[in-house]
């Protein structure tokens, strides 16, 4: 902006100088806004995902992020931090500067379940991240071991009624996405199974295959080779949509449980505190990157489907599972320390 600008007329009086300040100094704050964008990012951009390399959290964050590189001309650096269901990884987020430099890759457990567990965490998911994209979900498979006499949903809630916790269903853990999906399935199929957490989705698989658990629900890439091999028997997908996966599968809303949903997602969100100017630009490029082709194919191989939006869409949807789980942890009695 032109020196001259800045020169204001000696006639003016006193209250109409003192506005004709106050806005050239709105007017270069929103131009140093958007000088950042244009620059941005004129370094290495650190992405904290909040769990080890090589899981499928960290593998939807490096297919996302690969374009991003491309696309920006800058390097995303991943930064893994595992640990205590992703609470190391957004303390780590929350506590950066935040000037784009550092961002987050959250999901349903960091952002909205995690946070229900634990009376004293040192994050809040709503007040403390900016949110800019969610960039994709995935629902997961409803299975059963092929002993189990039900090839339905509906047959399956019928032996259930007619044995209240006989049957044993497995998860990754208490209070995990996987242990609330099956209880929210329960809940609203009004039944009841014994819960079976594991530590860990390995152990957990394995003894499901062997028959000492009954059901479970995991990502479809993990159990559509049991499935085709017959190790499993699938009976629907938790998710509003049916997956492209394994697409002649019912949702479990379709099957009998109307109403139903229960995803994971993974989302971008920076400290609260980024410039707007920067959230709107990594906003437009993470809704480009969900729409490259190559990308959505990689995406839906790890039956993940991509979504993309504003970051209000985002920030309302968040704001809803934040209270959904919350609701299903309470109902389902687990345990908040």
């Amino acid at each position: 902006m032109n020196a001259r600008a800045f020169i204001l007329p000696a006639a003016l009086t006193v209250p109409r100088r003192l506005a004709v300040i106050c806005v050239q100094a709105c007017l270069s704050v929103v131009l140093i806004g958007v000088g950042h964008a244009q620059s941005y990012p004129a370094k290495p951009v650190r992405l904290i995902v909040p769990f080890p390399p090589g899981g499928g959290v960290d593998g939807v964050a490096r297919i996302a992020f690969q374009k991003m590189s491309e696309s920006m001309q800058q390097q995303f650096v991943i930064d893994n931090r595992g640990g205590s269901g992703g609470i190391i990884a957004a303390q780590t987020a929350v506590r950066a500067a935040a000037d784009g430099y550092t961002l987050f890759f959250g999901t349903t457990a960091t952002q909205a379940i995690t946070p229900h567990y634990y009376k004293n965490l040192a994050y809040d998911p709503i007040r403390d991240f900016a949110p800019i994209n969610l960039i994709g979900g995935a629902g997961y498979i409803l299975v059963v071991h092929p002993s189990v006499q039900a090839a339905t949903v509906q047959a399956f809630i019928a032996l259930a009624k007619a044995k209240p916790r006989a049957l044993n269903y497995s998860s990754s853990g208490n209070g995990t996405v996987l242990h609330l999906t099956t209880e929210l399935f329960c809940s609203m199929a009004g039944i009841q199974m014994t819960h079976v957490p594991y530590k860990g989705a390995g152990p957990a698989l394995a003894d499901f295959l062997s028959g000492q658990v009954q059901a479970t629900a995991n990502p479809a890439s993990v159990v559509l080779p049991h499935i085709q091999a017959g190790r499993l028997r699938a009976l629907g997908v938790t998710s509003a949509k049916r997956t492209p996966l394994a697409p002649e599968l019912p949702t479990i809303a379709e099957a009998g449980v109307p109403g139903y949903e229960a995803s994971g997602w993974y989302a971008v969100l920076a400290p609260t505190g980024t410039p707007p100017a920067i959230i709107t630009r990594l906003n437009r490029e993470l809704n480009n990157m969900v729409a490259d082709r190559e990308v959505r194919e990689r995406f839906f191989a790890t039956g993940v489907e991509p979504i993309g939006g504003t970051p209000q869409q985002f920030a309302a949807y968040q704001r809803e599972e934040y209270t959904k789980w919350g609701k299903v942890m309470r109902l389902a009695g687990v345990r908040v320390e």
